[in-house]
Parts: C-alpha cells; sequence; structure tokens
C-alpha cells in the first residue's frame, strides 16, 4: 500500500456472512474479493466456490435450485456452482452411494481467512471419517493474489487411520451464461476422447462447440486425455477464456459434460482420478499417506 490507500479494503476484501434467507438459510460463506476476481467459498459444503466473478461478471453455472443448507436428493439440491468437489467415496451414480459421493456435503473448519498485501489466503480442513472405519481428512488452500485473475485451489488428502483406504475425486468445475454462450469453444490439446454414451457419439463431432440453448436438449459426456492437464473455454464474442489448469499426476482423467438445454445450460470441465460408470475405479491412500492435487481457474482477457 502506498499513501494513495489508506485500508485495503478498498481494493480487496475477504467478509464472511451467514445467509439467512429460503434454501440458504444457516449457509456460510466467505465472500473474497481481490479487486478483479470475486469468489464465494461455501464454508457449510466443503468449502467449494459457490460463483466466481471476474471484473463484476459472473463465469458460473448455477442451476435453478440455487444453494440449499438442506439435505435432498442430488438432482433437487446441485446447484453446480463454480466448483463442487465430488468424492471421496463415490463420483458418478454408483448403487449404494449418493450420486457424485458425499465430500461437498461436509462442512469445512476454517483455520485461516485473512486478506493482505500478500492475497487472499483460506485454509480449511473436511474430515470424512466413521468409527471403526475410515480417518481421511482433505486439507484444503485456496489462494489468489491481489488483482490477479485466478485462483488456486491445493488439496492435501491425508489418510490419518492405520489401514490402506480407497479414495476417488472428482472436480465439477461448472462455467455458466454469459462466459458459455453460442460460439463459444472448448479448446484442448486431447490426445483421444471417449463417449460416455450412445447420444454422445453421436454428437462427438461438435464436442468442443458451444450452441444456443435448446429446449429438451439431452446432456452429453466426453473423456478426454489431455497431457499438458490444461482446458479453456474461449468466448471470442465476450473477448473472454475461462482456463483451467490441474495436477495431471494425481488427477489422470478428464471429462467434459455439456448440457445446452433451455435452463440447464451448463459446461462442465472436470478432472478427476476415475472414470465414471462401468470405467471406475478407486485409488487407494496408504495410512499416513499424503497425496496433493491442485486446480487453477483463470479468466483471462483475449488480445484485440
Amino acid at each position: 500500500m502506498d499513501g494513495k490507500i489508506s485500508n485495503l479494503q478498498q481494493v480487496a476484501s475477504l467478509r464472511r456472512y451467514t445467509l439467512t434467507e429460503g434454501k440458504e438459510r444457516g449457509l456460510d460463506v466467505l465472500d473474497c474479493d481481490n479487486g478483479k476476481l470475486r469468489f464465494l467459498l461455501n464454508a457449510s459444503k466443503a468449502c467449494d466456490i459457490m460463483q466466481l466473478y471476474h471484473k463484476g461478471q459472473n463465469v458460473s453455472f448455477l442451476s435453478k435450485n440455487a444453494f440449499t443448507a438442506r439435505e435432498t436428493d442430488f438432482l433437487t439440491r446441485f446447484e453446480g456452482g463454480m466448483l463442487y468437489t465430488c468424492g471421496l467415496d463415490s463420483v458418478g451414480g454408483r448403487e449404494g452411494f449418493p450420486l457424485h459421493g458425499s465430500l461437498h456435503n461436509i462442512p469445512a473448519q476454517i483455520v485461516t481467512a485473512r486478506c493482505d498485501e500478500d492475497g487472499i489466503l483460506v485454509e480449511t480442513v473436511i474430515r470424512d471419517c466413521a468409527l471403526f472405519g475410515k480417518n481421511l481428512v482433505l486439507k484444503r488452500k485456496v489462494f489468489s493474489a491481489i488483482g490477479s485473475d485466478s485462483v488456486t485451489v491445493e488439496d492435501t488428502l491425508c489418510n490419518e487411520g492405520f489401514q490402506a483406504q480407497d479414495y476417488c475425486l472428482l472436480y465439477h468445475i461448472n462455467v455458466g451464461y454469459p462466459l458459455l454462450d453460442d460460439g463459444a469453444k472448448v479448446v484442448v490439446n486431447a490426445q483421444n476422447t471417449d463417449s460416455r454414451t450412445a447420444w454422445a457419439e453421436q454428437n462427438k463431432a461438435t464436442m468442443y462447440e458451444m450452441s444456443d440453448c435448446i429446449v429438451g436438449q439431452e446432456e452429453t459426456c466426453y473423456y478426454l486425455d489431455l497431457p499438458d492437464g490444461k482446458a479453456a473455454l474461449v468466448n471470442e464474442k465476450l473477448g473472454k477464456a475461462f482456463c483451467v489448469e490441474y495436477s495431471k499426476k494425481t488427477l489422470p482423467h478428464f471429462l467434459e459434460w455439456k448440457s445446452m438445454a433451455s435452463s440447464d445450460y451448463a459446461l462442465g470441465l472436470e478432472p478427476a482420478t476415475t472414470r465414471l460408470d462401468e470405467q471406475f475405479a478407486y485409488q487407494k491412500i496408504g495410512a499416513g499417506e499424503k497425496i496433493a492435487f491442485q486446480i487453477c481457474l483463470q479468466v483471462k482477457e483475449l488480445e484485440k
């Protein structure tokens, strides 16, 4: 800071509050604004990113469900949000497990929440454990430098038990209008692509192209092999690109979820430890072992 600014909140801030209305009642929020990016963290839901704004303009997808503190079934509760972390017990739909797992619904313990000249830093602990069972701890660090165009999520999964445990993770990153719009394109360096369903295979030729919204349009999903661990949605009309970079070593799989349906208009860019359905497979974490994961979300303005 110099003599032009006597209070950092003039250019950046971190505020904590509890929502009080309707289905949102009781959710604890960390509202982070670095001067260029504003992102809302949901402490009641694994410290996932509720929404992301770039220079005041929305980037994330928010479903018609909006945010809810209630524990209802997935389809009536899924908010989308900028980041919805799936796992550690399951991802996708599997018999005997909640859709996309239970991690997102575990409240986070806030260890650090500060905004200073070094940037915005939030550190949390999310414990997934059971009597006579697992003792997994996800230590989450969210950081964004003042005035930067990116936010980084670093997760360290720790097995504090005395036996090896199965785990899985999928980072459900969701983009919505206006960055997602007719004419926008997914840009990746894919070595290989596979369709999740027969319908997706029929539409594979346009898997990277975003259309206008279509009433009743069925979703499509694709598996992408991205050796560089990078993906982007580019919107030339808006003059912006949303970029995802992730730790390819610990997140070897990547999914593109595309929904062009009216009122469910969304794009998911999803690093993961596994594929879905019959290709689902757990990873193992040994007793006392720690495994690190990282994603970086960035909004770039295109050169004119």
